[in-house]
């Protein structure tokens, strides 16, 4: 795999220590892009990720989901490796998940759970979320996750429009339902199942958090997130 042809992406709000830390150890694995998607920070974080010379966006509409959809048009490379600021990824793994793509999958997911792997930042709460909605995805949509969840994923950047992951009412309805705003991962390895895609894991531990605050909407986020997949499955019933 060419790594000029992988471009890192990483949404921030407020992540100016965490930038200081990672950017280093990011630009040495030689990729071809880094761009910074950042949700309106005052920390300094636009300042640090200039001084790196990398790429910054500042998004227009607030959450998390915007700083994919805004941002997306600016990647240049044609894989597209996603990652948290907050220490949560272990920047090592990166070759790990450029190596394996390179085989012809589609997505590859650095999985907190797959083989010894661990997470160090999950509570209880967290921990039984993430299990009970990687396995509701696996049974809804025939798929062999260990982790449907997690951020930190490489995955050809023109998957992201193949599954109309740029699209409002891809969202929107569960939004108003739960006054949120949603994350594209969950629906990504939905539809990613759903269509057949070839997709791989890697085991990578998640490290306790180093950087920034926790922005998790347990409760929110969960109703959000299971009824987007009950949708998607009876949308999908109703197609065949």
């Amino acid at each position: 795999m060419n790594r000029s042809k992988v471009t890192v992406f990483i949404p921030t709000l407020n992540e100016a220590n965490g930038l200081k830390r990672l950017l280093p150890e990011i630009l040495r694995q030689q990729v071809g892009q880094v761009l910074i998607s950042d949700g309106n920070s005052r920390d300094g974080s636009e300042e640090i990720a200039r001084d790196h010379g990398v790429d910054f966006y500042v998004q227009k509409r607030p959450g998390i989901r915007h700083a994919y959809i805004e941002a997306w048009p600016m990647i240049r490379g044609d894989w597209v490796l996603t990652m948290s600021p907050d220490g949560n990824c272990i920047v090592e793994d990166i070759s790990r998940l450029i190596e394996k793509i390179g085989a012809g999958y589609d997505m590859v997911i650095a999985s907190r759970y797959y083989g010894d792997a661990k997470s160090e930042d999950d509570d209880a709460i967290t921990g039984f979320g993430n299990w009970l909605f990687t396995r509701t995805v696996n049974l809804l949509f025939k798929a062999d996750y260990t982790d449907a969840m997690g951020i930190y994923r490489i995955y050809r950047t023109q998957l992201f429009y193949e599954l109309g992951l740029n699209k409002e009412e891809s969202y929107v309805m569960f939004e108003r339902l739960f006054g949120t705003v949603m994350g594209i991962e969950p629906l990504l390895s939905v539809r990613s199942a759903s269509h057949r895609c070839k997709v791989a894991e890697i085991g990578s531990d998640e490290p306790k958090r180093t950087d920034g605050e926790r922005k998790l909407q347990v409760l929110r986020w969960g109703a959000a997130y299971y009824s987007q997949f009950l949708f998607e499955f009876a949308k999908g019933i109703g197609r065949k």
